[in-house]
């Protein structure tokens, strides 16, 4: 398909009506789908900036290995939501929440059409769709449970998960350690299954008029994207990234350390296996994750899929959005 220019507009601001229903822009997908190229365009037609949903994105220091846009990427659009927290730091998606409502308040006092961007499902849900009332963490409760994790093992502590809250533990993978400690939390602090939180709840609010646009690849062409990418960032400075974090004092075990590309690197550094063993993981792991993310955003109702063919240049994705948001937008103002 040939190259499309992004049209001009006539209309860059929001009108009052469509202010006044709050909408809001969400792109979702797998990791190296190509969100972040697509989005600086669309941005770009709107005059609006980027909001990120990425649980990566917010470490300062973390860059290569979490796939930063740089300046020359972003063309001059602002990329909000990033380098919130050192990654020695407890981050989540009610602090993300928190700071995504800020910004999205100042985009619509500005007149602004609010775009977030982001492979964190959990981000993006937690935005559209409020939090369920399960306690707030307990610090000493989540450390006494990462110890047990470091000393017994991830499939231990999901065990006992399995035991208490077999509903919630189905949906999470053994060896995500952060939710798998946040359910055992509210299950010690409350005596009550987050399971039981989370469908009290229902996700049901509706602070926002939302468009969610999933991008996707085929499966083997994504694969590529996802290797092709890694190349490029060990080859950019991933080892001595992480080097550095190290030698700053940041530990393996934290959270932010056990993120794709760190925990593997780390764990070559540390003498665990070699350099193509390392690269085999970390590709592999990868994999794993996209997979992951698809599963998630396919259980998510609502989203308007579109699949991205091998020959399309991210200009005509864009332009395909652009329409999608055109008519949304179109369809609030009438409503109004």
């Amino acid at each position: 398909m040939g190259m499309m220019a992004i049209p001009a507009r006539a209309m860059r601001r929001l009108s009052e009506t469509q202010v006044r229903l709050k909408p809001v822009v969400v792109m979702v997908g797998p990791t190296a789908v190509g969100k972040s190229r697509v989005a600086v365009d669309v941005a770009k037609a709107f005059e609006t900036e980027v909001l990120t949903a990425d649980s990566r994105q917010v470490y300062r220091g973390m860059d290569v290995g979490t796939d930063k846009p740089v300046p020359e990427e972003c063309q001059g659009v602002p990329h909000r939501l990033i380098d919130l927290v050192n990654p020695d730091e407890s981050f989540n998606a009610g602090l993300y929440r928190r700071q995504a409502l800020d910004e999205i308040e100042r985009l619509y006092r500005d007149c602004r059409l609010p775009l977030v961007v982001g492979g964190t499902g959990l981000y993006v849900r937690t935005l559209l769709k409020g939090l369920c009332d399960a306690p707030p963490a307990d610090p000493i409760v989540r450390a006494a449970l990462r110890q047990e994790a470091k000393d017994q093992g991830h499939d231990r502590l999901y065990a006992r998960l399995v035991a208490v809250d077999p509903v919630a533990a189905a949906r999470l993978h053994p060896r995500d350690e952060s939710k798998v400690i946040r359910a055992l939390e509210v299950y010690q602090l409350s005596g009550r299954r987050m399971s039981e939180f989370q469908q009290e709840h229902g996700f049901a609010e509706r602070p926002f008029s939302a468009l969610i646009i999933g991008l996707n690849r085929d499966r083997d062409v994504l694969y590529r994207r996802i290797e092709e990418r890694i190349d490029w960032q060990l080859a950019h400075g991933l080892i001595e990234e992480t080097t550095q974090l190290l030698a700053q004092g940041y530990q393996r075990d934290s959270a932010a350390m056990k993120g794709l590309g760190y925990r593997q690197v780390a764990e070559h550094l540390a003498g665990k296996y070699d350099v193509a063993e390392m690269v085999r993981r970390f590709k592999r792991d990868t994999r794993h994750f996209s997979k992951r993310q698809m599963t998630w955003f396919r259980k998510e109702p609502g989203i308007q899929w579109l699949t991205i063919e091998e020959s399309e240049s991210a200009r005509h994705t864009a332009e395909l959005v652009i329409g999608q948001v055109d008519r949304f937008l179109t369809t609030l103002e009438d409503q109004g």
